[in-house]
C-alpha cells in the first residue's frame, strides 16, 4: 500500500489536543518539517511527549500549539542556551511541563508499547520530581514487598519521527543513533514518517540492514529533504547556527509564522 504524501497532508490528520511523540534528540535528527507544518497550520492544545527537547519544543511553545510537555531535558545545548520560548510559556503559565528524568520518560513509553497501565522504576524514591508530578506514585513488589516509584504508562496518539530512508509502504531505516524513536512507534496508536530519501519498492528485502520501523505501524510517509533543518542528521547536515539564532530571536507566534511561511506543502 502506498502512504506517500504532503508533509501537509499528514499533518492535517492531527487533532488538536492529541498527545504527539516526537523523535531524536535536542538538536540531532528532530522532524523539525513537520514541527514547522503544525505551526502552520496552527494544531492547538497538543500533549507533547519528548525525552530530550530542543528547537522543537521551543518553537512549538513560541507557536502556542501546546498544552503540556512531558520531558525529561529541554534545552538547546550549551552553544544556544536554555530554550526560552519554551520558559516563558511554562513560567506563564499556557504550557503545562511535566517534568520527568529522562529515563522516565522511556519508562512510561515502554508500559505504553507493552499496554500495561505504569512501569515500576528503582529509582525517584527521594526526588522534588515527585511533588510536581502526578505521573509518579508509589507501587508494592508482590513477590518481595519492595516499596517502588511507578511512571503512568504514556500511550500517544501519533508519533511523529525523521529517518534517512524509507519506503512508500512505510518501512523505515534510521542510521546512526536512533535514540528513543523506536520505542516511540510501538508505543503510539499511529505513526508518520518524514524521510531524507524514498527508496524503491523491494529495498529492504534486498538489503542485510532490514527497516527499524515495520510498514504495518505507520500511517503516513513524506519525502522530507532535510527534514530534521535546521538541526543536524546523521549523515545528511550539521546544525545550522545561524538558522537556530534566527529562530531564537523571534519574538511572537505571529513573526514566527512570516518567518516559516507557507512551507512546500509537497
Amino acid at each position: 500500500m502506498n502512504k506517500l504524501c504532503s508533509i501537509r497532508e499528514a499533518i492535517r490528520t492531527l487533532q488538536d489536543g492529541e498527545m504527539v511523540a516526537l523523535g531524536g534528540n535536542t538538536l540531532n535528527r528532530a522532524p523539525m518539517e513537520a514541527v514547522l507544518e503544525i505551526i502552520r497550520q496552527g494544531k492547538r492544545e497538543l500533549r507533547l511527549v519528548k525525552t530530550a527537547g530542543g528547537l522543537d519544543v521551543d518553537l512549538l511553545s513560541l507557536g502556542d500549539c501546546l498544552a503540556s510537555v512531558d520531558a525529561g531535558f529541554i534545552s538547546l545545548e550549551t552553544e544556544y542556551g536554555l530554550a526560552q520560548h519554551y520558559r516563558r510559556a511554562v513560567q506563564g503559565g499556557r504550557v503545562k511541563a511535566n517534568e520527568h528524568a529522562c529515563y522516565t520518560v522511556i519508562s512510561a513509553l515502554r508500559a505504553g508499547a507493552y499496554g500495561i497501565p505504569f512501569m515500576p522504576v528503582r529509582g525517584l524514591q527521594i526526588s522534588d520530581l515527585r511533588r510536581v508530578n502526578d505521573y509518579f506514585a508509589d507501587v508494592t513488589d508482590p513477590f518481595s514487598g519492595e516499596k517502588l516509584a511507578a511512571v503512568r504508562a504514556l500511550r500517544p496518539d501519533t508519533a511523529i519521527i525523521h529517518a534517512q530512508r524509507a519506503d512508500a509502504a512505510g518501512n523505515a531505516l534510521i542510521d546512526g543513533p536512533k535514540y528513543d524513536d523506536i520505542l516511540m512507534t510501538r508505543a503510539a496508536r499511529r505513526v508518520i514518517v518524514t524521510a531524507e530519501t524514498i527508496v524503491e519498492d523491494g529495498w529492504f528485502s534486498r538489503n542485510e540492514v532490514k527497516a527499524d520501523v515495520p510498514h504495518f505501524m505507520v500511517s503516513h510517509v513524506v519525502r522530507c529533504r532535510l527534514g530534521a533543518f535546521p538541526g543536524s542528521c546523521y549523515g545528511v547536515c550539521e546544525p545550522d547556527g545561524a538558522m537556530i539564532r534566527k529562530y531564537l530571536g523571534l519574538e511572537s507566534a505571529e513573526q514566527l509564522r512570516d518567518m516559516i511561511g507557507e512551507g512546500a506543502g509537497a
